[in-house]
């Protein structure tokens, strides 16, 4: 198990897009264990490489539904539909929380760890986290597009 340090806004790191992944290493095995790591030990839902410093478009989503773990390299978004207005928040931004408007559902495709494409098809929260961890890979940050950002409540922290 290896932690990496999640980067904090104002870091100009995640304001700034991530570069394709042109081929799947040991290196990107790693930083995939890694993330997914990371994400679980803060107790996210989602982590996307410029989040620990690494501007690579690679991303991590676990919602804690029948998908489980998914990785996603090079991950894009084909189609979305419907809409959804609901809170977010996000590693990289503690103590804050907005509405977002984002897709009710998006087809999304990308590489698995061993290379191969897959489509897969999200509603709901799933979607929103897709949705969320590509706009870091833009360097687009939930603040940036929310209706509305408020602070947590300390003890929802806890």
């Amino acid at each position: 198990m290896a932690l990496r340090i999640i980067v904090h806004e104002p870091d100009p790191v995640l304001h700034q897009i991530a570069k394709e992944v042109p081929k799947i290493t040991p290196n990107i095995h790693k930083l995939l264990n890694d993330m997914a790591d990371t994400m679980y030990h803060a107790e996210g839902v989602g982590l996307a490489a410029p989040q620990i410093g690494i501007l690579k478009r690679v991303i991590v989503v676990d919602v804690g539904d029948e998908h489980g773990l998914i990785e996603m390299i090079n991950p894009v978004i084909l189609e979305k539909e419907g809409e959804q207005l609901g809170p977010e928040g996000c590693l990289s931004i503690p103590g804050l929380n907005g509405d977002v408007r984002r897709h009710q559902k998006v087809k999304v495709k990308g590489l698995d760890r061993n290379g191969n494409e897959f489509t897969l098809e999200a509603t709901d929260f799933l979607a929103r986290a897709f949705q969320h961890e590509i706009d870091h890979l833009n360097g687009v940050l939930f603040t940036e597009i929310a209706e509305r950002v408020y602070e947590v409540p300390r003890e929802s922290r806890d």
